[in-house]
């Protein structure tokens, strides 16, 4: 595999391969040797980003693909105005103290509750997975205890069969019942919570319940089951114990 970078952070990606690569945004070629020849485009943004320069006021060692030195001003624009707004403006102000107060010394069940505090909420709602109720509790009394009002709604609430929302049967076999998260949201929308909390949703399942909350939402545990629900930790071991992580078409 060979790369070169063009201008605008785009960048030219020749990979050779066995025709095992399909998706090909440009085409591919076919050499002497019958080997597919596939070129791709990647358009660099923040996250291929190794210097963070948007923390500094000045622009002095921004890569050339940077946002912020090629900003869609009418995006920006938007943006601030909408921070203007009532609510957008509380929650971003008092982020922002939570942040400065706690940095580095609070965990996020204490921000949470601060947060929580200084937005005047008194009723908040759990989303958790069955999985981790155990946790969900505890988060649940540790909140009551600054004087929160608690109602959790569990991801098999209903008691539903996975067929019955057209899910193959085969993923039955590690649990025949469904997640429910629009029914989560549902249910705590009903009882009028503030704010709602995450905790152990699946990967889209949780999507689905910040997609139907009324309310705003956090997390406070992201599921892998795995990493015991650490998954940042395949990340710090993706060039070591985790490369098995990375595609054919790894960079």
């Amino acid at each position: 595999m060979a790369a070169g970078l063009t201008g605008n952070g785009k960048v030219s990606i020749l990979i050779i391969g066995h025709n095992r690569l399909l998706c090909n945004k440009m085409g591919g070629k076919r050499t002497k040797r019958g080997v597919n020849k596939m070129e791709k485009e990647i358009i660099r943004s923040c996250a291929d980003c190794g210097v963070a320069g948007c923390k500094r006021q000045t622009p002095e060692g921004r890569p050339p693909f940077c946002l912020t030195e090629h900003m869609d001003q009418q995006a920006m624009d938007e943006a601030m105005e909408a921070y203007h707004e009532a609510v957008n403006h509380k929650v971003m102000t008092t982020a922002a103290d939570v942040e400065y107060e706690g940095y580095c010394h609070w965990t996020r069940i204490q921000e949470i509750v601060e947060f929580a505090k200084r937005m005047g909420y008194h009723k908040l709602g759990i989303a958790t997975c069955v999985g981790l109720l155990h946790e969900a509790r505890i988060a649940a009394k540790i909140l009551r205890s600054h004087g929160f009002e608690v109602y959790g709604a569990a991801c098999k609430a209903g008691a539903v069969r996975k067929t019955a929302v057209g899910i193959d049967p085969k993923c039955e076999s590690i649990g025949a019942n469904m997640c429910n998260p629009i029914l989560q949201a549902k249910l705590l929308n009903k009882q009028g919570t503030e704010l709602n909390i995450v905790v152990g949703l699946c990967v889209g399942h949780d999507s689905l319940f910040y997609k139907y909350s009324d309310a705003l939402c956090t997390t406070l545990v992201t599921k892998d089951r795995v990493t015991g629900h650490n998954p940042a930790a395949a990340l710090y071991t993706a060039e070591s114990y985790y490369k098995s992580l990375y595609g054919p078409e790894k960079e």
